[in-house]
């Protein structure tokens, strides 16, 4: 939250830098950038809930406390997954992420906020730990929806973020181990003291409703670990790696990004509630449209894919529910009963999965 003066500052600070401030009316000035509560609708009745990743075990538990306490659920779940960004440990998002194939930690991320309408992102971001925290300023600052690259991290710098080295010496002894075995032939030396080189595609997306039934959902991720220079995921575009529409729901995903990009999965899985499905039941209708549109060199002989993807989703009366392409994952909720982790329903059995 900032104050009017530091709010006009910034607009100006931006402005020179051939960034437009959106112009906010009074109204979405007190509710999203002074961070009032928001009842849009009065006489709706739900039940505030948030479900996420697993790896948001713990993100989901601070969003709901927020979100009890009248804070708006966008800035909730931002709260949430800022906790997975600033862990080290976590080498699929943020501080410590997994580095392109240059060794470079390019960090992509999104958001949308239901009761506004609004959305921002960012993509290929460098040097600041907070993507998520980014996206909403380009939502809260911009008329754009996405900035990408040295222009987004320009546009970060001048709102005050903090840059900092994101490359951990545990990501950086990994991606050297990745590379010592590119070839056999090349002039890295093997690291044989190595049992496992880590790839992941590792995310974090959470979403959330509160009891006015006002919904929101963000994605921040490091990406495919070893990627090309410049490869932008799901994660930072809006359909794909999260969705949200006010009137029904919100939906995110976690997985191989090119898939679920080619089936607008977070877009795919709000229309299906909307036509009547339970938060499971569209995410699964999800899973089966994703392997739809996979390419064969991705499918064995039976037809079944040689990835993982699991889509989380929470509808506007609280109910939630998560699925994966193969049984064994598990996602994170958190309602009146507490934080957890819940099983994700699925489309395969662990046996059929291509070895």
């Amino acid at each position: 939250m900032i104050d009017r003066r530091a709010f006009l500052e910034k607009s100006a600070l931006l402005s020179a830098l051939g960034f437009l401030p959106r112009a906010l009316s009074a109204e979405e000035y007190e509710r999203d950038v002074m961070g009032s509560p928001v009842g849009t609708m009065p006489n709706f009745r739900g039940r505030p809930c948030v479900v996420s990743s697993a790896n948001g075990i713990n993100g989901v538990k601070v969003a709901y406390d927020r979100i009890r306490g009248g804070i708006d659920p966008l800035d909730a779940i931002i709260a949430g997954v800022n906790l997975v960004e600033l862990d080290p440990d976590d080498q699929s998002v943020g501080l410590g992420g997994l580095p392109n194939e240059e060794g470079v930690v390019q960090l992509d991320a999104s958001c949308m906020h239901g009761p506004s309408r609004r959305a921002g992102a960012v993509g290929c971001l460098e040097d600041i730990a907070t993507p998520s925290l980014v996206a909403k300023a380009v939502m809260d600052y911009t008329t754009h929806v996405l900035l990408v690259g040295p222009g987004a991290r320009k546009f970060a710098v001048a709102l005050g973020f903090r840059t900092q080295n994101l490359l951990t010496e545990k990501s950086r002894q990994d991606w050297l181990r990745w590379k010592s075995r590119l070839s056999k032939n090349d002039n890295w030396l093997d690291h044989d003291d190595d049992v496992k080189i880590n790839w992941t595609h590792g995310t974090i997306n959470m979403n959330a409703v509160n009891a006015a039934g006002d919904v929101s959902s963000v994605t921040t991720t490091s990406g495919l670990a070893w990627k090309l220079d410049g490869r932008l995921g799901d994660s930072p575009i809006h359909g794909a790696g999260q969705y949200t529409d006010n009137d029904v729901g919100a939906a995110g995903s976690t997985g191989l990004g090119e898939i679920n990009i080619k089936a607008c999965g977070g877009f795919l899985t709000v229309e299906f509630m909307r036509n009547g499905a339970t938060p499971e039941q569209a995410a699964l209708k999800t899973l089966e449209r994703m392997v739809h549109v996979t390419e064969p060199r991705l499918l064995d002989q039976r037809g079944r894919p040689r990835y993982d993807i699991q889509v989380y989703a929470v509808a506007k009366d609280g109910r939630y529910g998560a699925a994966t392409m193969y049984e064994g994952a598990s996602f994170a909720v958190c309602d009146e009963r507490g934080p957890r982790l819940e099983p994700c329903a699925y489309l395969f059995k662990t046996a059929d999965r291509p070895r």
